[in-house]
């Protein structure tokens, strides 16, 4: 699906306060202008991608915190399908919660890991139309599972792993 995701570390202490700017050596000039960029829609221009450290913490996570599947959702668009496999949190604190989120697929033995987090109140575990961290084939099992952290990095359990049928099993297609 063409997504690529990176995270990254700071070999050093940020400076509180201080802005820091996203660099990348040897880009071309497409590339530094489309990959260190990002759309700010109230001036209506791009602007380099950036952050600024604050003090603020995350509290500790929630050691009840579960994840409950909820269904496998496929929808058919005119530029290609969106499929799911749909995740409810259970027990959230008020912090933000991402998750890295593992899937394998057990046809090809392959797996695919991304770090997510959940979108009004619910976690999406596949791709939309365009792209996505995880793509499933029409046929398949495929087994996920979840270690949730906050956003200072520190992780609770992974969770086990759940199985399930590839959504497009059940889909009615084009």
């Amino acid at each position: 699906m063409d997504l690529t995701q990176a995270v990254f570390k700071p070999s050093i202490k940020l400076e509180l306060n201080k802005k820091y700017f996203l660099k990348f050596s040897h880009l071309t000039e497409s590339e530094n202008y489309h990959e260190l960029t990002r759309y700010n829609s109230s001036n209506a221009e791009h602007e380099p991608v950036a952050w600024e450290v604050t003090e603020s913490h995350s509290p500790e996570l929630n050691l009840n915190l579960s994840l409950k599947f909820v269904q496998m959702e496929v929808e058919y668009y005119g530029c290609g399908p969106a499929a799911y496999a749909v995740f409810q949190p259970n027990n959230l604190p008020e912090s933000e919660v991402w998750y890295k989120t593992e899937v394998y697929d057990e046809t090809t033995k392959t797996s695919s890991t991304f770090i997510i987090g959940a979108r009004t109140g619910i976690i999406r575990v596949g791709h939309g139309m365009c792209a996505g961290g995880f793509t499933f084939n029409n046929e398949g099992s495929y087994k996920v599972r979840f270690t949730p952290m906050n956003i200072d990095g520190k992780k609770l359990n992974t969770t086990k792993w759940k199985t399930l049928e590839s959504p497009f099993k059940n889909s009615l297609g084009y």
